[in-house]
């Protein structure tokens, strides 16, 4: 049986499309309230299409000590789907998303996203608290 770890993907964000992109300081003040972004595709566009899409990002947060906690779920649901096709819808949802939160300690901040055709990418960053 694989786990999931097995089956994440990752990679360096500025050369692989599907990679979750986390724009957040590096410090912050203990529970002052900071803006997180997470998106894909920042310098190289992932497609949105019906066909290819970003479907949603996970956000998380793990402190030095404990276990991880969920921040933000973010759904991705428009891909240009119509009455008269694929392409033809009035709407598409792109992967960009904002955040704000308040840390207390210090921990790494995570990114799962999950792409139809490639599967799930992740992503990470330290934070530190002071």
């Amino acid at each position: 049986m694989q786990k999931l770890g097995e089956v994440l993907r990752s990679g360096d964000w500025k050369s692989e499309k599907h990679v979750p992109v986390i724009t957040a300081p590096e410090t912050v003040k203990a529970d002052d309230a900071f803006e997180i972004g997470v998106s894909i595709g920042a310098d190289d566009p992932h497609p949105n299409t019906a066909e290819h899409h970003i479907r949603w990002i996970k956000l998380l947060f793990q402190p030095e000590e404990g276990f991880t906690f969920e921040l933000a779920d973010f759904q991705f649901t428009g891909h240009g789907e119509g009455l008269k096709g694929g392409h033809e819808g009035p709407v598409y949802t792109e992967p960009f998303a904002k955040v704000t939160v308040r840390l207390k300690q210090s921990g790494t901040l995570m990114a799962l996203s999950y792409c139809n055709i490639h599967g799930l990418w992740e992503n990470s960053k330290k934070i530190t608290v002071n």
